[in-house]
């Protein structure tokens, strides 16, 4: 009988294979092994500290899935299965030149990035809706700690840029995916008085020929006027709207103003005054009104510059009224109001512009909702409180239907004199995120929350820390505007003021 001369464990039903299954598995954990040994000390050393940073980090997001990306850590500092820097040693020249410096911005834009997401970006402040607080051409550092940061609900974008890509060159975001709201603990909640950096509520839809009124203010416009569906109207117009796209929120216009309501208070103005759950609150140092300003004769460009009117805020006056009596209209806060008066031009006392019946005052939140408030008597409006229900009426539905609908992610609809929320009758709604009320300083030349309402806590980016620089626009850098005395000054003046009066 010849003796069985087949290899230990080959059985002809795959053993052959298995065995070979487990030779390379021998093989890649002894590979595996020679790589850790040979890793030098201070390269553990890095890892270590950067393994701890990174799992204190997931910690902090919340997200144990993010964990996973401690491998890619594991073969960048150790294993190095994965040629990062197969470049090195490539022979040729120029390869390894340019890939050195692909290597190095593709390192800085990650760390931009995650710096821009996590601690603070620059913002400069583009118009004067905060005169005297912060000033045209004030370059400034936007602390997004302060409030806890936001997870990118956007991730995949160019981090220089907030919705287009420098020279026009399209968006600077990939829409998908698009993750859900989460805001990483801060250090506080958001006080009355402070200024804040949002991302536009109203800039989820924009005419990309027109983005300034926002498309919801050309779609009141346009029913004014007449027309029956304006938004058909608006597409079938591309050549004088141009294409209308969608933004995601973090990557929407980025305003900056004062909070002046916060959640769960109940918001009123009258004549100029604030009322917060029914007592006046202090306005701001130096806010300022538009005053009607009646002379004789025009009025010295530098005198008006000394007097601290900005151009663009003067515009080309003196105007005529109807009478073919010389004005202008500026904003003026009160210590600048008393040097008018002194005026030797002046033909008559400076008028309040909301009281002199020039100008029409409506256009106001809730557009097109049949309210006859004005941008300085409004109310009252509660604003709405995370977890907190509201009693819905046909009255104040116009108030709260974008923040359930746009903002919350609701269906809402009005049938037969009913309020149907996700297609069930209901007289009732629980709000899922705090809301704000935001103003500008310069409270007549400010489209603020007057103007579109609320605004969501998932669109709040940050608070001003400090200024980094300032460059009077009207004088340039090399005109001599530049500003020595506001760099490193406060982002947040006039923070402490604004609070209730006492009864």
């Amino acid at each position: 009988m010849k003796e069985d001369t087949k290899t230990p464990g080959a059985n002809g039903n795959g053993a052959p294979e298995q065995d070979k299954i487990e030779l390379e598995g021998q093989g890649f954990m002894a590979d595996f092994r020679r790589r850790i040994r040979e890793v030098k000390t201070l390269r553990w050393i890095r890892f270590i500290v950067v393994s701890i940073l990174f799992c204190l980090w997931v910690v902090w997001m919340g997200n144990a899935w993010l964990g996973l990306f401690w491998l890619l850590l594991l073969d960048i500092y150790i294993t190095a299965y994965i040629p990062w820097t197969w470049w090195r040693k490539s022979n040729n020249r120029v390869v390894r030149t340019v890939m050195s410096w692909v290597d190095a911005i593709v390192y800085a834009l990650v760390l931009v990035y995650f710096i821009f997401i996590f601690l603070g970006q620059q913002y400069n402040i583009p118009s004067s809706s905060l005169e005297k607080s912060l000033l045209v051409g004030d370059y400034l550092w936007v602390n997004k700690f302060v409030y806890g940061p936001r997870v990118p609900q956007t991730p995949l974008h160019f981090p220089l840029a907030q919705h287009t890509l420098p020279m026009g060159l399209g968006k600077s975001y990939i829409e998908n995916p698009q993750l859900s709201y989460h805001r990483l603990p801060g250090l506080r909640s958001i006080d009355r008085g402070d200024i804040v950096v949002f991302n536009y509520p109203q800039g989820d839809t924009v005419c990309l020929k027109i983005q300034n009124p926002d498309y919801y203010q050309i779609i009141n416009e346009l029913k004014n006027s007449g027309v029956e569906n304006p938004r058909e109207y608006i597409r079938r117009h591309p050549e004088q709207f141009g294409e209308v796209i969608w933004r995601p929120v973090d990557r929407r216009e980025n305003y900056v103003k004062r909070a002046i309501g916060l959640p769960g208070e109940r918001l009123k103005i009258a004549d100029d005054v604030i009322y917060i759950d029914g007592r006046p609150i202090k306005n701001a140092p130096d806010v300022q009104f538009n005053y009607i300003v009646y002379v004789k004769r025009p009025i010295a460009d530098s005198k008006l510059q000394e007097l601290g009117v900005r151009l663009d805020d003067r515009g080309n006056g003196p105007l005529k009224d109807f009478n073919g009596k010389l004005y202008y209209n500026i904003p003026l806060t009160q210590t600048m109001l008393d040097e008018v008066k002194k005026w030797p031009e002046l033909s008559g006392a400076p008028v309040r512009e909301s009281k002199s019946g020039m100008y029409d005052l409506g256009g106001v939140f809730p557009l097109g909702s049949g309210y006859s408030w004005t941008r300085d008597n409004m109310g009252t409006i509660w604003i709405p409180r995370r977890g907190s229900t509201i009693h819905l009426t046909r009255a104040n539905l116009p108030i709260y239907e974008r923040a359930i609908r746009t903002y919350e992610g609701n269906k809402l609809e009005v049938k037969d004199g009913k309020i149907y929320i996700n297609d069930k009758q209901t007289d009732y709604y629980t709000f899922k995120m705090d809301y704000y009320w935001m103003m500008g300083d310069n409270r007549d030349r400010s489209l603020d929350s007057r103007y579109w309402g609320l605004v969501p806590e998932d669109h709040i980016v940050g608070s001003p820390a400090f200024v980094v620089f300032s460059v009077d626009d009207e004088k340039g850098l090399f005109g001599g505007g530049m500003r020595w005395n506001r760099i490193l000054s406060s982002g947040n003046p006039g923070k402490h003021v604004v609070n209730p009066e006492a009864k």
